[in-house]
C-alpha cells in the first residue's frame, strides 16, 4: 500500500470532540486502503502555556534551553498518545511514538533544532504489522542522545522529513485553514485563496511570516520531490492548496503578501558590527535582513524562535526598536526590478507606512514598518501587487 503523511496542527486538537474528528478522518482515510503516519502538535495552546510556566519558575532568569526541551516535548505527547487511544477505539490498530523513537535525529541545538537524518525502521516495521503510526511532532533526538525541539511550525518539518524518508505518495497538512492565501485573511478580508503553489515561492511566503508552512518543511518537501496539500481539518470536501514541484514553464506566477510582527530593528555603528554578530550568533537569534554598509549595520532580527531574546537585548548593543513589523510581496520577477522597488516604496508611503528599512531581492520585497501600520500596509500592497498584479 502507498503510505500517506497527514500533520494535525494543534487547533485541529484542540479538545476531545475535535481530537476525535481528527480520529474519524485518520481512519478513513486508511480504509481507503492507504499505510498511514500521523504527526501531531500539542493540543491548543500547551506549548505557549507551558513556556509561560517556564517564565514564571526562572523568574528575573532565562531557562535553560535543554530544560525547555524537555518541558515543552511533553505537549505533543500527550496528543500523540490521546489520538492513538481514539483510532484504537474506532477499530483501527495504532501506537505512538516519540520523535526519538521513530528516528528523528537532530543537530544538537536546543529550541531550534534541525533535523539531520530521518531513520524510520520501527515506523516502517509497524506499518508493515498494519498499524497507524501516530508521531509527536516538533521534537527529536540529537546525535548526543538529548531530546530536542524544532522551533515555531516543527511539526511540519517532522511530518515532511518522514514523508521523505517512507517515499511516502504525499503529505496533507491539516490546520484551521483551507491552504494558502494570498495574503492573512484576517488583515485583507478578500484574500485570494492559492491552488498551487512551487516550492521557491511557499519558502520565501513561510521565511516571510506566512504562517500555513514553516520554511524548514517547504525545504524538505522541495529536496525530496515530496508534494504538500494544505486542507483544512474541519471541512470535509473543500479547497486545498498544492505545494509541488512543476515542469519548465508551468509554475504559477503567483503574488503574495505576508506579514511577521514579531521582528526588532537593530541598529550599530561600524566599530561594533563584528562584536554583534557575535552575540547574536551566541544568543541564536536570527537574522531576517541585514544591511552592512561604511558607516554601519542595519539587522531586521526574526523573534518568533527566540526565547532568551530578552536576554540577547540585554547583551547587544546599539539602538534597538520593538515598535515595529515586517510586511513583505513575495513572488517571481519582483524584488530585482528597480520599478517594482519604487512602486512598493510609494504604496507605503501612501498608506502611512513608511518604510523604516527596506530589503529586496529576486522573489521578495520587505520593509520594516511601524508596528501599528502594519495591516493598512498590507491591504495596501494586496491592492496593488496582487488584485491589480
Amino acid at each position: 500500500m502507498t503510505v500517506v503523511v497527514q500533520k494535525f496542527g494543534g487547533s485541529s486538537l484542540a479538545d476531545v470532540e475535535r481530537l476525535g474528528r481528527v480520529a474519524e478522518r485518520v481512519v478513513s482515510t486508511r480504509r481507503q486502503g492507504h499505510d498511514m503516519v500521523v504527526v501531531v502538535s500539542a493540543m491548543g495552546k500547551t506549548t505557549d502555556g507551558l513556556l509561560d510556566l517556564a517564565t514564571k519558575v526562572a523568574g528575573a532568569g532565562e531557562p535553560a534551553r535543554r530544560e525547555l526541551d524537555m518541558l515543552v516535548s511533553t505537549g505533543e505527547r500527550v496528543s500523540m498518545a490521546l489520538l492513538s487511544i481514539a483510532v484504537q477505539t474506532r477499530g483501527c490498530d495504532a501506537i505512538s511514538f516519540t520523535g526519538s523513537q521513530c528516528g528523528i535525529i537532530t543537530n544538537d541545538r536546543h529550541f531550534d533544532a534541525r533535523i539531520i537524518e530521518v531513520r524510520p525502521h520501527r515506523v516502517e516495521d509497524e506499518l508493515a504489522r498494519g498499524r497507524i503510526v501516530i508521531v509527536a511532532g516538533y521534537q527529536g533526538m540529537s546525535y548526543k542522545r538529548e531530546i530536542t525541539t524544532l522551533g515555531r511550525g516543527g511539526s511540519d518539518t517532522t511530518a515532511v522529513a518522514l514523508a521523505a524518508a517512507l517515499r511516502a505518495e504525499r503529505c496533507e497538512i491539516y490546520s484551521d485553514v483551507d491552504g494558502v492565501y494570498a495574503a492573512d485573511p484576517r488583515a485583507v478580508p478578500d484574500a485570494r485563496h492559492i491552488a498551487e503553489l512551487d516550492y521557491a515561492t511557499l519558502e520565501e511566503m513561510a521565511s516571510s511570516g506566512a504562517k500555513v508552512l514553516c520554511a524548514q518543511a517547504v525545504e524538505w518537501a522541495r529536496r525530496a520531490g515530496i508534494a504538500i496539500y494544505a486542507r483544512s481539518t474541519f471541512a470535509e470536501e473543500g479547497r486545498e492548496t498544492v505545494v509541488r514541484q512543476f515542469g519548465a514553464g508551468q509554475e504559477p506566477r503567483v503574488r503574495a503578501v505576508t506579514a511577521d510582527a514579531r521582528v526588532a530593528l537593530l541598529e550599530v555603528d561600524a566599530a561594533a558590527r563584528e562584536g554583534v554578530l557575535e552575540t547574536l550568533a551566541a544568543k541564536r537569534i536570527p537574522i531576517a535582513d541585514c544591511d552592512w554598509s561604511e558607516g554601519g549595520m542595519l539587522v531586521t532580527l526574526s523573534l518568533t524562535n527566540a526565547p532568551d531574546w530578552p536576554a540577547a537585548r540585554r547583551a547587544l548593543s546599539g539602538r534597538i526598536r520593538e515598535d515595529v513589523a515586517r510586511v513583505s510581496v513575495v513572488g517571481v520577477d519582483l524584488g530585482d526590478r528597480a520599478e517594482s522597488v519604487a512602486r512598493f516604496v510609494r504604496i507605503l508611503s501612501e498608506a502611512n507606512a513608511a518604510p523604516v528599512a527596506l530589503a529586496s531581492g529576486p522573489l521578495r520585497m520587505s520593509a520594516v514598518v511601524h508596528r501599528d501600520a502594519l495591516e493598512p500596509a498590507q491591504r495596501a500592497l494586496y491592492a496593488a501587487f496582487v488584485d491589480q498584479g
